[in-house]
């Protein structure tokens, strides 16, 4: 298995506000280019050389900035890598932009569906957790050499649920950091051996 080096985009003001962004457009704020910077940093340190890798990023600026800043900070050209669509947040649809509170306060029986069931629910004119999913793991089974990937909270969870083989309500739960890089590991030497991760 390539090795996979995931980043969430660094912080937003929505991030700060604890508002969900989903496929809304929302840049990286002063934190945030500190994160990215941070992480490149860490990668640097973490593989060195990084020719022959794959560089990949969602299409939403908060991960193309992200990544821009990623390579900066590994002395790379910071406009050298592709973007996947794949890669994209869950989209949450109406639920964009609120809170939480708010969301529970307006549609407190959806928002029991959505915990209860987070792979199948759909939020209104949204797409929800399973068609993440699906995107995550088709990108993932395409994955064919080491690779520097910047995404979204909802691709980690969803992908670090598939590797885990994690129950479904515990996905939705799963902090992703925005200051640390995410490497995907296989322990063990069979290809049928767990998969996990470790947090640099």
């Amino acid at each position: 298995m390539p090795r996979i080096f995931f980043i969430r985009h660094g912080e937003t003001d929505w991030n700060a506000a604890a508002r969900l962004q989903g496929t809304t457009d929302i840049p990286i704020n002063a934190t945030g280019r500190q994160q990215a910077d941070r992480n490149g940093g860490a990668l640097r340190e973490l593989i060195g050389d990084a020719a022959g890798f794959d560089f990949v990023s969602g299409t939403l600026s908060r991960t193309v900035e992200t990544m821009q800043r990623v390579r900066a900070a590994m002395g790379l050209p910071p406009d050298d890598f592709r973007r996947d669509e794949k890669l994209i947040e869950v989209g949450f649809g109406a639920w964009e932009g609120k809170k939480w509170p708010e969301i529970i306060a307006e549609t407190p029986d959806l928002v029991d569906a959505y915990r209860a069931r987070p792979l199948s629910f759909v939020p209104p004119d949204g797409e929800g957790y399973g068609g993440a999913h699906r995107r995550a793991l088709a990108w993932l089974a395409r994955v064919e050499r080491d690779t520097v990937c910047v995404s979204h909270g909802g691709i980690s969870r969803v992908l670090r649920g598939h590797l885990l083989d994690l129950p479904e309500p515990e996905i939705v739960l799963l902090k992703v950091p925005q200051d640390q890089v995410m490497e995907i590991v296989r322990d063990g030497d069979g290809p049928d051996r767990p998969r996990g991760v470790i947090w640099h």
